[in-house]
């Protein structure tokens, strides 16, 4: 079974979500014998200014990924993963998940997933839109309830 997985990439969306899914990532990597990378994706949201600007957007966008940099990192600490590549990366979600995990040549992607209710179900999410375009398995995980 060991041979299945040798390269995870773990998608975190850096909520308090993903230290529990990280954790049962770690676990699983151990057991398989895996590396685990991890990646977040910072998508920005294209803004019409309604006033003066505080900042040119270009600083503000890179103070987003600067500190998704160092909150992935801070992660993977508490995760015992500090030796593990840490992406960031900023675009589409769907687009730079494939094309990190084609790069990297991940076995397996794995991500988050929340529950859906009512109108919710007919919208794509992350984890359908990634199912199907990924180069590899993907599985998606649901956090540990409170």
């Amino acid at each position: 079974m060991s041979a299945l997985y040798r390269r995870i990439l773990l998608v975190v969306d850096l909520t308090e979500e993903s230290l529990s899914i990280g954790r049962r990532v770690q676990g699983l990597a151990t057991t398989l014998n895996a590396a685990v990378e991890l990646l977040h994706v910072v998508e920005f949201v294209p803004v019409e200014p309604m006033g003066e600007t505080l900042m040119p957007a270009v600083q503000i966008e890179e103070e987003l990924l600067a500190r998704a940099r160092q909150r992935l990192a801070t992660l993977a600490a508490t995760l015992g993963l500090e030796g593990a590549p840490c992406h960031v990366e900023s675009g589409a979600v769907k687009t730079e998940i494939v094309r990190v995990a084609r790069e990297r040549q991940a076995d397996l992607i794995i991500l988050g997933s929340r529950e859906r209710h009512g109108l919710s179900i007919l919208l794509n999410f992350t984890e359908d839109s990634v199912l199907h375009a990924a180069p590899c398995d993907v599985l998606a995980m649901r956090p540990e309830r409170a």
